[in-house]
């Protein structure tokens, strides 16, 4: 967290710049809780970056560049031990936004194609880890889908319980107003973990 949140910070300040600068030159109308999920996925993407090209000196230390054998990994650490939450449930977590954020912007609601996104872009973070010298591994990839796919369901859950809702908590300004106080959540969490 140490050399993610300057990072955040100096992302949020640019890209919030740019884009209100972009609505004022253009007069676009705004509409505040899809800005706050944009924002959060560049985020999630600039974040999921540094976490995956970032040196661990656990990784350089190996011989072995690749698993190619699925399981293997994942079974390798003792279930709710500290390397099978870094390694197992992080891989879940990791890839949990991006299914979700998949769905959100493209708007097709079709488990393959979901799949096929989410598929997509946990291969290309494994080939690129190997070609910079970290390990290319199976069960990654299997672990990020699974993720990605959980994520995917949370947005098909959503967009279900949105469908169910009256009209009036579809309303943009509760929506608005949910994705202020749940920024000011996030942003609150965020400055405890920093100061």
């Amino acid at each position: 967290m140490e050399f993610t949140w300057p990072m955040m910070i100096i992302c949020i300040l640019i890209i919030s710049s740019l884009r209100i600068a972009d609505i004022i030159k253009n007069q676009k109308k705004v509409i505040f809780y899809r800005e706050i999920l944009t924002l959060f996925f560049m985020i999630y993407v600039l974040c999921l970056f540094q976490i995956v090209t970032f040196e661990d000196p656990l990784v350089s230390s190996l011989d072995q560049r690749f698993n190619l054998i699925p399981l293997r990994e994942i079974l390798r650490y003792p279930f709710g031990s500290r390397l099978f939450v870094k390694n197992v449930i992080g891989n879940l977590v990791l890839f949990m936004p991006y299914g979700f954020f998949a769905m959100y912007f493209t708007k097709m609601d079709n488990k393959y194609y979901a799949f096929s996104l989410i598929a997509f872009a946990s291969i290309t973070i494994e080939t690129t880890q190997l070609a910079i010298g970290r390990i290319f591994d199976i069960d990654d990839i299997i672990l990020n889908i699974i993720g990605g796919m959980i994520g995917y369901g949370i947005y098909r859950l959503l967009t279900k319980l949105g469908d169910s809702l009256p009209r009036i908590f579809l309303n943009k300004w509760i929506l608005n107003i949910i994705s202020l106080v749940l920024t000011g959540i996030l942003v609150g969490y965020l400055w405890m973990v920093v100061v």
